[in-house]
């Protein structure tokens, strides 16, 4: 399995999270994030016990758009 950065929080103060990667095996995205506890907004959702639910900024939808345009963005 070969993962493929395709983008970091350009405001990430040490350019390590959160970050989006592609697997591009199972075509599937992986999503780096800061981890949601917020009580409030998780009931909200219905996640089952094998999911969790991670947060990040919407700046980043910019990595989700390059790959479905077709453009490579590895970083």
């Amino acid at each position: 399995m070969a993962l493929r950065k395709l983008g970091v929080d350009p405001e990430s103060p040490n350019g390590g999270s959160p970050t989006v990667y592609l697997d591009d095996a199972k075509e599937n995205y992986l999503v780096q994030g800061w981890k949601v506890l917020d009580k409030e907004r998780l009931t909200q959702m219905d996640i089952p016990g094998q999911e969790t639910v991670v947060e990040i900024p919407r700046r980043m939808a910019q990595f989700f758009l390059e790959v479905k345009s077709g453009k490579d963005t590895d970083v």
